[in-house]
């Protein structure tokens, strides 16, 4: 029997509504049940349980009876979760971080993946304990169990100080090993591009349309947590195509901290597709990824692409430099791949190389850093028509003046 949760929603602004509405699917996502929303105008913040004790009073009457989670769709403290929790008659409170980190031990697949979530789930449960599981306690099942919640992180602070610091040192190690990775393929030539935006706008499913692959796909918030990288050809020229971890509104910095490892690949990259929903708030997709970017110091160039085109509405007013697309019906998928050539075209050189056959061994040993589009073989030696990155232009300069 799935987890019955019921939503307070504060209404701060007008966003509000939009914020309800996303908080129902990430309950979906969750695999609970929705039961219900109380919005809450908020004018002053009660330090002790968030809401006032006229709002508690409606909430508390509202829910009499029902056997129900309360989400709190914002961020509370640790004593505003508890005392929430007394002022409700010991109904078990959650707030949004909670439910996002429930749904990441859920998705997470990756050894990297789960030892994130992990962290990132006792980071956040540490100054929740309250002497020895009366926090925990509180959790009963479902929602905010999993992951590190069905172990006895109850028997000692010092043991989840112990088993954060062990984490840290994991990640840090799998850290250097991708930082590595990513060196190897600068040298060795590989051109990456990455699929970031907003979770849920597609960015799976443009993955397979474009490379062929078979990369789990779900309508539902994200769906994708471990990074997946496919080779994509595009103009005879070999990319490396890297999906990653969807953005969300408001997501709390430490999460984000949290998976900056995993969203290294978007960070070095030497392009980013920012991948937007055109049928739904695509200009808050593209702000929410746009201020997420910059807040990880990312430069590198992008592209904006509009997917779900064929189901936008009509009078829509997309970006001047945008991309339209279905990657669903693959409708506008050649001209996305145009864009990307012309967007990275100018780091890379066309040119006709001669090879003599007595310098076919050092020619073999620089070929991985090029792309051959045609060979011809002659009596003297070898006639290639190539794409090389301008980086590596001048180990090339010998092979440029034909030698017959």
């Amino acid at each position: 029997m799935s987890e019955n949760v019921f939503i307070v929603q504060p209404v701060h602004d007008d966003s509000a509504q939009a914020l309800q509405a996303e908080a129902v699917a990430l309950i979906e996502s969750a695999g609970a049940s929705y039961a219900g929303t109380m919005s809450a105008k908020i004018r002053e913040v009660n330090p002790a349980t968030y809401l006032g004790e006229g709002k508690i009073a409606e909430l508390r009457d509202i829910l009499e009876g029902l056997d129900v989670t309360v989400l709190f769709n914002g961020e509370l403290s640790p004593s505003q979760t508890v005392n929430l929790s007394e002022a409700l008659g010991g109904k078990k409170v959650i707030d949004r971080t909670t439910l996002i980190l429930d749904i990441f031990a859920l998705r997470a697949e990756s050894s990297e993946g789960k030892l994130q979530v992990e962290l990132a789930q006792l980071r956040y449960l540490y100054p929740r304990l309250k002497g020895k599981g009366e926090a925990l306690s509180r959790l009963g099942g479902g929602i905010g169990t999993r992951g590190p919640g069905e172990t006895q992180l109850e028997t000692d602070r010092r043991h989840i100080r112990a088993r954060i610091r062990s984490l840290e040192e994991k990640l840090e190690k799998t850290e250097q090993r991708r930082g590595m990775q990513a060196k190897r393929r600068k040298k060795d030539g590989v051109r990456t591009v990455a699929l970031v935006g907003y979770t849920n706008t597609g960015k799976s499913t443009l993955l397979n349309a474009l490379t062929g692959a078979d990369v789990f796909v779900k309508d539902a918030l994200f769906a994708t947590l471990d990074p997946t990288s496919r080779r994509v050809e595009i103009e005879g020229m070999d990319f490396l195509l890297t999906d990653t971890v969807g953005f969300l509104r408001d997501l709390p910095h430490h999460l984000i901290e949290a998976f900056k490892s995993t969203l290294e690949s978007a960070l070095n990259c030497d392009l980013a597709l920012i991948v937007c929903d055109a049928s739904g708030d695509y200009e808050m997709q593209l702000s929410t990824t746009l201020e997420t970017l910059r807040g990880m110091d990312f430069s590198a160039p992008t592209l904006i692409v509009m997917n779900k085109c064929d189901r936008a509405p009509a009078d829509a007013r997309f970006p001047k430099d945008a991309v339209c697309i279905s990657a669903k019906t693959d409708c506008g998928l050649p001209e996305l791949k145009r864009s990307i050539f012309t967007a990275l075209k100018e780091r890379f050189i066309f040119a006709e190389l001669f090879i003599p056959y007595p310098l076919s061994a050092e020619y073999a040993a620089l070929r991985p850093l090029i792309t051959e589009r045609a060979v011809e073989y002659t009596q003297q030696g070898a006639a290639v028509s190539a794409v090389i990155p301008a980086e590596h232009a001048a180990k090339f300069r010998r092979f440029l003046s034909p030698e017959v």
